[in-house]
């Protein structure tokens, strides 16, 4: 394996709890491709996590162990291959990863260009809204509301 770089994917960058899942699916925002679709949603500084958290649903409709496990592995690597596009990302993010049946057939280098595709996403969006000042609330006709 000369030539190769080896990317690390850490324990802490992976997403575990049930009810993390749940809040990136309920709260969160989501980007669509044609292999797989991405769940994201920036998380409260108070966490202690680390920047971003990634997980991986792959449910019994897309087959059976064997299948589900290959499509987990396969969508692992092309996580691991582009995580560093997330280094320095402005605010802490979770990020779940849904890959369809079409993972198992369809060619490497296209489920990774999806996956650095969602990578660019998810940074703009994050970045688009740390940097965005908040709005003042405003009524119906557009006048400013005063928050006591």
């Amino acid at each position: 394996m000369s030539g190769v770089s080896r990317a690390k994917f850490p324990k802490s960058a992976h997403l575990l709890k049930h009810a993390d899942f749940r809040r990136v699916y309920e709260e969160g925002k989501r980007h669509f491709s044609g292999n797989l679709t991405a769940f994201y949603l920036c998380r409260s500084a108070e966490m202690k996590a680390g920047p971003v958290r990634i997980g991986f649903t792959v449910g019994r409709a897309l087959g059976g162990s064997v299948d589900r496990n290959r499509i987990r592995r396969r969508t692992r690597e092309a996580v691991r291959f582009h995580l560093e596009q997330l280094a320095g990302i402005a605010e802490p993010v979770d990020i779940v990863f849904n890959p369809k049946k079409s993972v198992l057939k369809v060619d490497f280098s296209v489920l990774s260009e999806e996956v650095a595709k969602a990578f660019q996403v998810v940074r703009k969006n994050v970045e688009r809204k740390s940097t965005t000042p908040l709005k003042p609330k405003e009524g119906l006709n557009g006048t400013p509301v005063s928050s006591l």
